[in-house]
């Protein structure tokens, strides 16, 4: 895992002022991606798709809110694991990265609001605030020392598999199953649902 990382996070380039790697290079590739797909939508239009799009917009709204959120990052309750692995499982797919970085990502926000070491300063803008801290891993994982605050996750098989495979299940699983049920119209509408 450690050699992965490294592979992952050593810079590639530099442009728009500032390094890149690998992770960053992906993850812009996927954000550009999915908008072209999103702009597709409307010119693919069938009611079962557009019905798809609204039955995961609950499902992953759910996932990151309910899970990654109120049940993960401040542990506010507790359910049966079966059911915080589904509800996480269903955070997997809004394509907002595996519970542990989000996790992470969220508790030291909290821990460091609107200071330098938030993981989306307001202080640095807001275009950065917004969306430029997801395009910069370098930053989200170098201001606070990576993902040591996330150590109750980590001990779990099923969150360290997420963490790894993310993308997969997102991309090429749920992708897939659209594409094959649907055809372009859900693989359009379903992904359309993501919140990235």
């Amino acid at each position: 895992m450690g050699l992965m990382v490294n592979i992952v996070m050593t810079p590639c380039g530099e442009f728009w002022g500032r390094k890149w790697n690998l992770l960053d290079i992906v993850t812009a590739v996927v954000f550009f991606s999915l908008h072209c797909l999103c702009v597709m939508a409307p010119f693919h239009f069938t009611w079962p798709a557009f019905w798809v799009a609204c039955a995961l917009y609950l499902v992953t709204g759910l996932g990151v809110t309910l899970s990654f959120h109120r049940n993960l990052a401040h542990k506010s309750f507790r359910i049966p694991k079966w059911l915080e692995y589904l509800f996480a499982y269903f955070g997997v797919l809004s394509l907002q990265g595996s519970p542990i970085e989000w996790v992470s990502s969220h508790r030291y926000h909290h821990q460091f609001t609107d200071t330098e070491k938030d993981v989306h300063s307001p202080l640095q803008g807001f275009w950065f605030s917004h969306m430029g801290w997801i395009l910069d891993s370098g930053s989200r994982f170098g201001k606070y020392g990576g993902l040591k605050n996330v150590e109750d996750l980590k001990r779990q098989p099923f969150y360290r598999f997420l963490h790894r495979t993310f993308l997969l299940h997102s991309i090429v699983l749920l992708g897939s199953l659209l594409y094959v049920v649907g055809g372009f119209p859900f693989l359009a509408w379903g992904l359309f649902h993501c919140r990235g």
